[in-house]
């Protein structure tokens, strides 16, 4: 079997192929489920290409496999999708598209190299964008922008431009211009290689001036190019990979990704300019993709995948070595060596056994509840990555089962759900009643679909007398057990047994953080 085959792209002074580990992220309907279909097909990854809203289960979008998903036309999980190019081996993670989804968000990004921000030509950066920019910016990943849905009335480019620089304030290099926008849009001009990109394919010209624009474009289109196009390679600074690779600097590319224009386009870009796997952030020292020893960390705990088999899979980040199939790698959480049996490639729900996995690649491990996400597995053992908070929810609810006959299973779903991040359970000191913790209302949504669906329970939410959740900590473990024995109608576990306090509003915990000074009230918590 080849690498590639086996899990493997362009050969690197080792021979081994390199890898290009990113992330699609935007605002909910900018288009990135679209995008990510697309840049597939484009990949010849997938022979057929169907939109996010099309009818029929064989035409929707390979990469949101939820039920909830299809009907609502968003991706509220992380897909992981593998595809090869031109002798390079591409992971996507396919983010969340909702809001309400930031933390699953948040450590799929901890997992990548670079991303794709995609901005609606309409509405240019939008809440979600710039959260989520935000987090990229902490880590300082790369971003290559794709300014979508060109074929549609929208803002001038200039002004898309401006805003990313203005808002975001990032220097930005566009790589090609839209000719015209809108009903007048008639394609793309590639700035860096002098080509014109149509629906009827790329025309090679010398440059702006070239009477072979004239042949191929109205003349109002050819005019309006010449004037921005000029004007753009003029006003903004060349492409400066060590700017981008910095933080510092966007490529722009425009297009349609309904349309397919500019989607290969942008393939070409991500290739050429972003980054192979770096080292990755552990409490010793950073991690190199070149340490012989073999080490990744979990980021995300999937359950329920496929229904019928009631499979739990964790994603892994290959981080150094090589992941071969069958070898033994250490969990320092529990103190010992897990055989890692089956590994697994994605592409949405499909997947392959994984015979060898590289740095950068993202695999699946299937087990029954040993993994969580924020673990290590390394051949070293003594190796602990970090950078995978756990963040507190914004809306707290009791769980109301219908049939109270089946609590030991609900107790089972919850627990399942809570290890993926979807939600977060507490269990109050005093009363039966499980808190259920989420950061966004629709989580409450995917929470009731999928416990009837793959768990045949049907939940209620009732309003809850807590409006915060905060673990607690104190350098000095009595000084916390008094806390706990003081306010223990408030007082709560996560899912971890980690301590919590339930707290009913602002003024309480300004309160509470007054009258305990010793006690850390702690909104983020380091997954350990």
């Amino acid at each position: 079997m080849s690498e590639a085959a086996a899990l493997g792209a362009r050969p690197a002074a080792d021979g081994v192929l390199e890898r290009r580990t990113f992330a699609i992220i935007s605002h909910p309907d900018a288009g990135k489920t679209t995008l990510t279909e697309k840049l597939l097909y484009s990949a010849g990854a997938i022979h057929e290409a169907g939109e996010v809203r099309a009818r029929g289960d064989r035409r929707r979008a390979r990469s949101d496999w939820m039920a909830i998903e299809q009907q609502r036309g968003i991706s509220v999980t992380s897909s992981v999708m593998t595809f090869e190019r031109d002798g390079l081996l591409f992971n996507l993670l396919d983010t969340p598209g909702h809001q309400d989804f930031s933390e699953d968000t948040y450590r799929t990004l901890t997992a990548v190299d670079s991303a794709i921000m995609v901005i609606d030509a309409a509405k240019g950066i939008e809440a979600q964008t710039r959260k989520l920019f935000e987090v990229c910016r902490l880590r300082n990943i790369p971003i290559v922008t794709f300014i979508n849905k060109v074929d549609r009335e929208g803002l001038s480019p200039f002004t898309l431009l401006d805003e990313i620089a203005e808002t975001l304030q990032l220097d930005v290099s566009p790589r090609n211009w839209p000719v015209g926008m809108g009903g007048l849009f008639h394609g793309l001009y590639d700035l860096d290689t002098d080509r014109l990109l149509t629906a009827d394919g790329p025309l090679a010209v010398s440059g702006l001036d070239d009477p072979k624009l004239d042949a191929a474009l109205p003349a109002d289109a050819v005019a309006h190019l010449r004037e921005e196009g000029g004007l753009a390679q003029a006003a903004y600074p060349d492409f400066d990979l060590a700017a981008f690779l910095n933080g510092d600097l966007t490529p722009v590319f425009f297009g349609s990704a309904l349309r397919e224009v500019g989607v290969e386009n942008l393939l070409q870009g991500l290739a050429a300019f972003a980054p192979p796997p770096g080292p990755q952030p552990a409490r010793a020292g950073p991690v190199a993709p070149s340490e012989p020893r073999c080490s990744g960390f979990i980021f995300k705990v999937q359950a329920n995948m496929d229904p019928n088999h009631r499979d739990r899979v964790a994603f892994m980040r290959v981080c150094s070595g090589s992941l071969k199939r069958g070898m033994k790698l250490t969990n320092p959480r529990l103190g010992k060596a897990m055989t890692i049996s089956s590994p697994i490639t994605f592409f949405a729900r499909d997947r392959e056994l994984a015979e060898l996995a590289r740095p950068g690649d993202i695999v699946g491990i299937p087990n029954h509840g040993t993994l969580r996400v924020g673990d290590t597995l390394s051949e070293r053992g003594d190796i602990a990555f970090t950078g995978l908070p756990d963040f507190a929810p914004e809306i707290l609810r009791r769980v109301r089962l219908g049939d109270p006959m089946k609590s030991k299973q609900m107790r089972k779903g919850l627990e399942d759900l809570a290890e993926e991040g979807v939600i977060r359970i507490f269990e109050p000191a005093i009363g039966s009643n499980w808190i259920v913790g989420v950061v966004g209302a629709l989580q409450l949504d995917v929470l009731e679909t999928r416990m009837e669906a793959e768990y045949s329970l049907r939940l209620g939410f009732e309003a809850s007398p807590w409006d915060i959740a905060r673990w607690v900590s104190a350098e000095d473990p009595a000084e916390l057990k008094r806390l706990l024995s003081a306010l223990r109608p408030s007082a709560a576990e996560d899912a971890d047994g980690a301590p919590v306090l339930l707290i009913r509003n602002a003024w309480e915990l300004a309160r509470f953080q007054q009258d305990w000074p010793k006690i850390t009230f702690a909104a983020i918590r380091e997954r350990h």
